[in-house]
C-alpha cells in the first residue's frame, strides 16, 4: 500500500495534515540554511573589528563587515554607518538592526509552532469524525454489524492521529532545535555589538584626551 493511497483512506483530515506536513519541511530547510550561514567566527571577528577602529579606520571595519554578511557583521556594519553622528546615534542603529535581524532569524519559527500543536489536534478530529461514521454504519445496520464491518472503517479513522502524532512531534523537536541556534546567535550578536560599542568609546576617549594634551601643550 502506498503513501498516498494511505492517505486517501484516512479521509479528508489527512488533507490538511499533509499541506502542514510539507509547510514543516519547507520551513525546517529554509531555517537550518538560514543559521548556517549566519554562523561566524566571533573572536576572529571582533580581533580584526578592534584592531582596525582602534587605528580610526572605520572603512576598513565597513568593508569586513561587508565581507562577512552575517547578521552580527550586518548590525555592526549599519552602527558603523552612523559614525559620524555620535555615538547615541552608533548605539541606536545597532540596536534598531538587531531587532530585524532577529526578526529575519526567527521567520517561520511561529508557523511551525504552530503546525506542532494543530497536527495533533486535527488527528483527533479525524479519528472523532471517524469514530462518528463507525457508529452511524451500526445504525444504519441496525445493530447487526459484524466487527470486520467496522474494523476497516476503524483504522482508517486512527490513521489520522497516527500522523497527525509523526508530523507534530517532528515539527515541534525541530522546533526546539531552530530555537536553541537561533538563540545562540542572537548572544553572539548581544557580544559583538556591546563591544564594537565598548571600543568606539575607547577610541573616542583617547581621542579626546590626545586633543586635551594638545591644548594645554599650546
Amino acid at each position: 500500500m502506498s503513501v498516498f493511497s494511505v492517505l486517501l483512506r484516512g479521509g479528508w483530515i489527512m488533507l490538511p495534515i499533509f499541506i502542514a506536513s510539507i509547510l514543516a519541511v519547507i520551513i525546517i530547510i529554509d531555517r537550518y540554511i538560514v543559521i548556517r550561514r549566519s554562523k561566524m567566527n566571533v573572536p576572529a571577528f571582533l580581533v580584526r573589528i578592534r584592531g582596525m577602529l582602534k587605528k580610526g579606520d572605520v572603512d576598513g571595519a565597513l568593508g569586513v563587515c561587508m565581507q562577512e554578511k552575517t547578521p552580527s557583521a550586518n548590525i555592526v556594519r549599519k552602527g558603523l554607518k552612523k559614525y559620524g553622528l555620535g555615538h547615541e546615534r552608533v548605539r541606536e542603529a545597532i540596536e534598531s538592526s538587531g531587532k530585524q535581524e532577529i526578526f529575519k532569524l526567527e521567520k517561520g519559527l511561529s508557523v511551525l509552532a504552530t503546525i506542532s500543536g494543530a497536527a495533533p489536534l486535527l488527528g483527533f478530529l479525524g479519528t472523532v469524525t471517524g469514530m462518528i461514521q463507525a457508529f452511524m454504519k451500526i445504525e444504519d445496520l441496525q445493530g447487526s454489524a459484524n466487527p470486520a464491518d467496522l474494523a476497516g472503517g476503524i483504522w482508517e479513522a486512527l490513521l489520522t492521529t497516527a500522523f497527525g502524532l509523526a508530523v507534530g512531534i517532528i515539527a515541534y523537536m525541530f522546533y526546539n532545535y531552530l530555537v536553541s541556534k537561533i538563540s545562540k546567535l542572537v548572544l553572539d550578536m548581544e557580544v559583538i555589538s556591546n563591544d564594537v560599542v565598548d571600543i568606539l568609546e575607547e577610541v573616542s576617549k583617547g581621542k579626546t584626551s590626545i586633543e586635551d594634551d594638545v591644548e594645554i601643550e599650546i
